[in-house]
């Protein structure tokens, strides 16, 4: 699985945390889950309920304390990234988050239509 701040090209080609990557942009590398097992922003297949929602608040606590938080989740909102915690939210609260986002362009643009 890959980590949250990797693509599959890095990935194959991980460094310690003291040693980002040289085309890292600056949130790669002040990230607080650099240090932290990829295990616990993606979920194991078939991994249990009350497992997942533990392991899903647990790797939010450690987004809580990032300092990059906000660039992670925006860049996770971007992509979109389907899978595992990104910006401290699950992938079925990024969903929502776009949801939310497309509605309220969606409504800025049709007024804006009836006016012109």
């Amino acid at each position: 699985m890959l980590h949250p701040i990797e693509s599959s090209a890095t990935a194959a080609a991980r460094r310690p945390a003291a040693q980002p990557d040289a085309d890292d942009s600056p949130w790669h590398t002040s990230a607080a889950c650099r240090s932290d097992e990829a295990g616990l922003f993606f979920a194991p297949s078939k991994e249990p309920t009350a497992a997942r929602l533990s392991r899903e608040e647990h790797a939010k606590r450690v987004c809580a304390r990032c300092p990059v938080l906000l660039d992670c989740r925006e860049h996770a909102l971007a992509q979109p990234e389907p899978y595992g915690v990104w910006g401290g939210l699950t992938a079925a609260e990024r969903r929502v988050v776009l949801t939310r986002r497309r509605r309220r362009d969606a409504e800025i643009r049709v007024p804006a239509r009836i006016a012109g």
